[in-house]
């Protein structure tokens, strides 16, 4: 009775270069997807109107979990695990804080207000003095935030240019569409009020058509 292969060792004996370029192909989809999505949250948390469906959040556990599928053809970044779970923990951690912070300002500003009334005294001076500080929290939220997606962002940016670099991808068949313009290794060209990019590869500078 012949050994039963599993799906690994078939696929093994299947056209190699087939094999990975298929994979390579289908992983480049998956990462220009996520970037696209990142950076448009990204956007909107500067406070423009960005209409972007994707859930990065999602298509990263999707990616996560095709890529172990993938392990043994070398598609799977541990790492990614790793990062992504660290900055969703550090976004939920920052915006939960300074949050409560902000919530705390407004209620000693109601307080000071309340103590008025009863005390006869303007301590709603006192309280109305530190509403200022809401906006300086909301500034500070912002850039923390900002930062955070700019990291997990340019990391799969140069995920994707590894990927299309190693396994000779044309880069210009993964031409995604960005809101910001401060990552490197970009080629980026605007068409119409929208700015696509493609990765930039040392040699094929080619510009996304």
């Amino acid at each position: 009775m012949s050994e039963i292969k599993d799906s690994v060792e078939v696929a093994l004996e299947l056209n190699e270069k087939e094999v990975y370029s298929h994979i390579a192909h289908e992983s480049a989809e998956d990462m220009i997807r996520i970037i696209s999505s990142l950076d448009a949250e990204r956007a909107k948390n500067r406070g423009e109107i960005i209409y972007y469906q994707d859930d990065w959040d999602d298509l990263i556990r999707q990616r996560i979990a095709k890529g172990k599928r993938h392990t043994a053809f070398d598609f799977y970044n541990p790492a990614l695990l790793s990062i992504w779970e660290d900055r969703v923990r550090y976004l939920k951690k920052t915006k939960r804080s300074l949050t409560l912070i902000a919530l705390g300002v407004v209620l000693f500003a109601v307080l000071s207000v309340v103590l008025s009334v009863f005390l006869n005294a303007p301590w709603f001076i006192v309280g109305l003095s530190v509403l200022p500080a809401l906006a300086l929290l909301n500034t500070y939220k912002k850039e923390k935030i900002d930062f955070t997606y700019y990291q997990l962002t340019q990391f799969f940016i140069d995920e994707l240019k590894e990927l299309v670099s190693k396994h000779q991808l044309d880069s210009t068949k993964y031409k995604f569409k960005v809101f910001s313009h401060d990552y490197f290794g970009l080629v980026t060209k605007k068409t119409g009020s929208s700015i696509f990019a493609v990765v930039k590869i040392e040699e094929n500078m080619t510009n996304a058509e």
